[in-house]
C-alpha cells in the first residue's frame, strides 16, 4: 500500500476512534485505555515503517488482501486515537470534586486566571486554587473553579448603610462585600461553596457539563460574602497575565468612551471577544438574519480573519516587486501571506481570550500552514483530515461542539470551491493544491463575469486590482455562507431566510469598516465612536430584515443520515460546478428541510418536562396539537429558561404551541413567559395571572377557572382549579395554581403547579374528588413541606411522580419527609435533578425515561438518589 493512502487511513482512523470514545457512558480503568493505545502505536509502526512489506504479499494476493490491510491500518489508528482519549480523561476525571465537599464553606486562597464577566448581578471568574481549607484543616480542590460573586451577599448591609447613619466603617466593610472589579493575575482570599459541574439535560440541548469538561473545570460555585462570612480579601496585585489584563482595560475604555451600551457591547466583543458584552434582544436579531457569525470570535471568525489577513499579505509582498524584487525572490508571497496570515490569527485569538475554540483553531491553521511550507504537495482532503486530526489529538472533546465543525466544513468548502485570490493574479496563501485552482477564473462566472470584467477596464488599475480584491473576499464569504447554511439548520435548527441578503451588505461593512474602526480604536479612542455609527446603520438595516415575515426558518432536529445528506447537499452547491450538477444538492437538502418527529398516536397524548433547575415546564402533545404548562425560571436580566431550554427545545421538536398555560405569577413558573410568547404569536395563553401583570401587555390571558374543558385529537383537557370566586379574594399566589388534568378513555395525568395543603384538601373533598386519581402526577411545589399531604396522595393514587427541582436548591426540594410520604406508598419519586428532562407516554404509564440516562456520557454528573 502506498504511504499517502496509508496516511489518510491512518487520520481518518485516528479521528473515527476518538468520536467512538466519546460515545462511552462510563470509562473503563485506564490502564486499560494504555495497553490499547500502545497496541495500537505498535501496530502502526510495523505496517508503516517496512517499505516491502505487506505492501509486495498485497499486490501478488489481490484486492482481498490490500483490503484486509486498510481495515487493519485504520483499526490500528482508531484504537490509538480511542486509548489515548480514554486515558485522558480518567486522569482528568480523578480530580474531580470530592461530593463530601459540596455545600461546605471552604476558605480557598488562588488566584483570578481571565477576564472577569460582569453582569447587573453578579461577577463570574475563573480562580485557580493555590490553597484550602475547611475547618481549618488542607483539602485538596480541583485546580481550577468556575466562580460567581452575586450582588445579593451584602445587598442588604449595603444599603443600610448608605441610608441608615451607620458608622462609616461598617458602610465601607458593607460595600467591600459587594463583588468587586476583580482583575486577572490578581490573588485573592475568600470563602466559596462548591459543587460537581451540573447542567440542564434535554433533548438537542445545550451540554453545559461537556463544555466545563472541556475548559478543564471541575467545580463550580459562588463566593460567600455575607455579614457572618469572612470578608473577601485582594491579597496581591501581580503582573501575571498581561493579555488579559489588557484585554479588560480595552473593555473598559470601550464602555467608558461609547454611551450607548449595546454598541459598546457589539464593539467589545469584536475588539476582545467578550460575546456577553452582546445584548440578548442583540443576539435575537443576529441570528434572525444570518449574520451571527460577524459579531464573535468565533473559531470561524479567526478561520475567515486568517484567510483574508493572508490574503491582504501575499498581495503586499507581491506589490514590493515594484520597488525591490529581493523579497519575493527570498520567500514566495503565498509562503510569507500563509505565514503572517497565521501569526495575525494567532495575535487575534490570543487577545480575544484564547478560548478553547481559538486555540482549535490556531492548531488547525498551523497545521496546514507548516505543511505547505514543507513543500509536500497533497491532495485537499488529506490536509483536511491532518488539521482534523491535529485539532483532536489537542481537543477530543472538540468533535462534540459546533464550532469544530463550522470551522472545518468552512475550511474543507474553501479548500474544495478553488483559491481565493486565483482572479487576482496569485494563488490563495492558505490553499494546499486543492485541485481547483483556475476553476470559474471570472468572478461569477458567465455572462456576469464578462460584464464585471469589461466595467473594471474602464477603471484605473489601482481601482481594478482594489475591486478585483473585494470580489474575491465577497464570493469567500458568500461561499462560506451558503456552504454553513445547511449545516447551520442541522446544529441550531434554525436558518435565516434573509441571510444572503443581509451578509451581502454585513460581511463588507463589518470587515472593512467596523472591525478596522474597531481595533484601530485601540490606538485612537474617537474611532470607536466611528465604529459604534457603523454599528448602528448595520443595526437598523438588520432590524428592518428581521421583522419581515418568514425572516428565519425553523425546523425539527433530522436523524444523523438526513444530517450527513444535508451537508453533502450544501457542499455540492457551493462547489464551482456547472450549474446542473450544483442542482444535485438540492434533493439532498430535502430531508432536512421537510423532517418532522413521529406524531402521537391519536387519542394519546405525551408530557415532556423539560430540566429547567428549580421551576415547572411540562410539554404536552396530542397527535396533532401541543401545550406548554409553565415556562421554568427567569436567571437574570439577560437569561430565562424559555430562552436557554424551552425556545431551542421546541424548534428541535418542530412543535407549534396551541396553549400557554402559566399556573401563577410565581417567577419561577413564568421567568421564560416572554420568550415563548415572542416565538409563538399564535399560542393562546391561559393563566391566572392578575389583570395588572406584566406578562399581560405580551397578550392577553384567560383566566384558568375550575369547569373549563376542551378536547384534542380524543384527549380531554380539564381544570379542577381555581374556582371563579378565588380570583376575588386576597389570596397567595401558590393557592392561585391552575390544576390541569389531562386524560385518555384509560389514562390520566395531573399537573398542579404549587398548590398547598389547603387547596389538595378541598380537591380532595370537592367535586373534582373523583376525577383526582392518575398515572403520572406533577409533584406540588416541587415537594416543599407544605404539599403532598397524605389526604392528597391517597387521593391521587399516581403510578409514578415526578418532582420537577433544582440539583442541591436552597429550599431542599424535594425534602426528605415529603418523598417519605410517596416512598410509604410506593409511589416512585422522580426527580428532575437525577432523570434530567422526562418523558412520559399515556401508552406506557408505569415508564419515565429520562434524558440523563439515555444520553449519559462519563464527563456527565452522576447524581446520587
Amino acid at each position: 500500500m502506498p504511504r499517502a493512502p496509508r496516511a489518510g487511513l491512518i487520520l481518518a482512523g485516528f479521528i473515527a476512534g476518538v468520536a467512538l470514545q466519546l460515545q462511552q457512558g462510563r470509562l473503563g480503568p485506564g490502564w486499560v485505555y494504555g495497553a490499547m493505545a500502545l497496541l495500537g502505536l505498535l501496530a502502526l509502526g510495523a505496517l508503516w515503517l517496512p517499505r516491502q512489506w505487506p505492501g509486495t504479499g498485497c499486490r501478488k494476493a489481490g484486492a482481498a488482501c490490500g483490503l484486509a490491510l486498510a481495515v487493519l491500518v485504520a483499526a490500528s489508528a482508531a484504537a490509538l486515537g480511542f486509548g489515548l482519549t480514554g486515558f485522558r480523561a480518567v486522569q482528568f476525571q480523578a480530580t474531580a470534586l470530592n461530593p463530601a465537599l459540596e455545600g461546605q464553606d471552604i476558605a480557598v486562597t488562588g488566584m483570578v486566571l481571565a477576564m472577569p464577566q460582569r453582569s447587573d448581578e453578579a461577577v463570574r471568574f475563573r480562580l485557580r486554587v493555590e490553597s484550602a481549607r475547611l475547618k481549618g484543616q488542607p483539602i485538596t480542590l480541583p485546580q481550577q473553579l468556575l466562580l460567581g460573586w452575586y450582588a445579593g451577599f451584602g445587598a442588604r448591609d449595603a444599603s443600610a448603610a448608605l441610608t441608615g447613619g451607620d458608622d462609616p466603617s461598617e458602610h465601607a466593610l458593607a460595600l467591600q462585600r459587594q463583588p468587586q472589579n476583580l482583575r486577572a493575575g490578581e490573588r485573592w482570599q475568600m470563602t466559596v461553596r462548591l459543587k460537581a459541574p451540573h447542567g440542564n439535560s434535554n433533548p438537542h440541548g445545550f451540554d453545559y457539563e461537556l463544555w466545563l469538561w472541556e475548559q478543564g473545570i471541575q467545580a463550580t460555585g459562588y463566593v460567600r460574602a455575607g455579614p457572618r462570612d469572612a470578608l473577601p480579601t485582594r491579597l496581591s496585585s501581580g503582573w501575571q497575565h498581561p493579555v488579559e489584563r489588557a484585554r479588560q482595560a480595552a473593555r473598559e475604555a470601550i464602555f467608558a468612551r461609547v454611551d450607548n451600551r449595546q454598541l459598546a457591547g457589539v464593539i467589545a466583543a469584536l475588539v476582545v471577544g467578550d460575546q456577553n458584552a452582546i445584548e440578548r434582544a442583540d443576539w435575537d436579531v443576529f441570528r434572525a438574519t444570518g449574520v451571527a457569525h460577524l459579531m464573535s470570535i468565533s473559531g470561524l471568525h479567526i478561520t475567515m480573519f486568517a484567510w483574508l489577513a493572508a490574503l491582504l499579505f501575499s498581495r503586499l509582498w507581491r506589490a514590493s516587486a515594484r520597488f525591490t524584487p529581493r523579497l519575493c525572490l527570498a520567500w514566495p508571497a503565498s509562503s510569507a501571506g500563509a505565514v503572517a496570515g497565521l501569526l495575525l490569527a494567532a495575535a487575534y485569538a490570543l487577545f480575544s481570550g484564547w478560548g478553547v475554540p481559538a486555540q482549535r483553531t490556531i492548531w488547525m491553521l498551523a497545521t496546514v500552514v507548516l505543511l505547505r511550507l514543507s513543500g509536500r504537495q497533497w491532495p485537499w482532503p488529506q490536509v483536511w483530515l491532518l488539521a482534523m486530526a491535529v485539532v483532536v489529538l489537542v481537543d477530543p472533546w472538540a468533535l462534540l461542539q459546533a464550532g469544530f465543525w463550522l470551522s472545518f466544513v468552512a475550511v474543507g468548502v474553501l479548500f474544495a470551491a478553488g483559491q481565493p485570490a486565483t482572479e487576482a493574479g496569485g494563488s490563495a496563501p492558505l490553499a494546499i493544491n486543492s485541485g481547483a485552482a483556475g476553476a470559474g477564473s471570472d468572478w461569477a462566472g458567465g455572462q456576469f463575469g464578462l460584464k464585471f470584467s469589461v466595467l473594471t477596464r474602464l477603471l484605473p488599475q489601482a481601482a481594478r486590482k482594489g475591486l478585483s480584491a473585494l470580489a474575491a473576499v465577497t464570493r469567500e464569504q458568500w461561499t462560506v455562507t451558503l456552504a454553513l447554511t445547511p449545516l447551520s439548520l442541522l446544529l441550531f435548527n434554525q436558518v435565516s431566510v434573509v441571510g444572503l441578503l443581509a451578509n451581502a451588505v454585513a460581511i463588507p461593512w463589518v470587515t472593512l469598516v467596523v472591525t478596522p474602526l474597531a481595533m484601530l480604536g485601540l490606538a485612537w479612542s474617537p474611532l470607536w465612536d466611528g465604529a459604534a455609527w457603523a454599528i448602528g446603520g448595520l443595526a437598523a438595516m438588520l432590524q428592518w430584515l428581521a421583522g419581515w415575515p418568514f425572516a428565519s426558518v425553523s425546523v425539527a432536529a433530522a436523524p444523523l443520515w438526513a444530517a450527513i445528506a444535508g451537508v453533502l447537499g450544501g457542499g455540492l452547491i457551493a462547489l464551482r460546478l456547472p450549474w446542473q450538477w450544483r442542482l444535485l444538492g438540492a434533493p439532498l437538502l430535502l430531508p432536512v428541510l421537510l423532517w418532522h418527529p413521529a406524531p402521537v398516536a391519536e387519542g394519546e397524548f405525551e408530557l415532556l418536562a423539560a430540566d429547567i433547575g428549580q421551576g415547572n415546564a411540562v410539554i404536552v402533545r396530542t397527535a396533532s396539537h401541543a401545550l406548554l404548562y409553565d415556562t421554568g425560571p427567569r436567571f437574570s436580566r439577560e437569561s430565562d429558561a424559555g430562552h436557554r431550554v424551552l425556545v431551542p427545545l421546541l424548534r428541535a421538536l418542530g412543535e407549534r404551541l396551541d396553549t400557554l398555560v402559566l399556573s401563577h405569577r410565581d417567577t419561577d413558573h413564568t421567568g421564560g413567559a416572554p420568550a415563548l410568547l415572542a416565538m409563538q404569536p399564535q399560542a393562546a395563553l391561559l393563566a391566572s395571572i392578575e389583570d395588572g401583570h406584566e406578562l399581560q401587555a405580551l397578550r392577553k390571558a384567560t383566566r384558568c377557572e375550575a369547569g373549563q374543558r376542551w378536547v384534542w385529537d380524543a384527549v380531554s383537557f380539564e381544570v379542577l382549579h381555581p374556582a371563579a370566586a378565588d380570583y376575588g379574594t386576597e389570596t397567595r399566589s401558590n393557592a392561585m395554581s391552575c390544576v390541569l388534568r389531562i386524560a385518555t378513555a384509560r389514562h390520566t395525568a395531573l399537573l398542579v403547579g404549587d398548590i398547598e395543603a389547603p387547596q389538595e384538601l378541598r380537591l380532595v373533598s370537592g367535586e373534582s374528588a373523583t376525577r383526582l386519581k392518575a398515572d403520572f402526577l406533577l409533584v406540588p411545589h416541587h415537594g416543599s413541606k407544605t404539599s403532598s399531604t397524605a389526604q392528597f396522595l391517597d387521593a391521587v393514587q399516581p403510578r409514578v411522580a415526578l418532582a420537577q427541582a433544582g440539583y442541591r436548591n436552597r429550599f431542599g426540594h424535594p425534602v426528605a419527609s415529603v418523598a417519605a410520604r410517596y416512598a410509604e406508598r410506593g409511589i416512585p419519586l422522580l426527580r428532575s435533578s437525577q432523570c434530567g428532562a422526562a418523558l412520559w407516554r399515556s401508552l406506557a404509564p408505569d415508564r419515565i425515561d429520562c434524558q440523563r440516562q439515555l444520553g449519559q456520557r462519563y464527563w456527565h454528573h452522576g447524581v446520587e438518589p
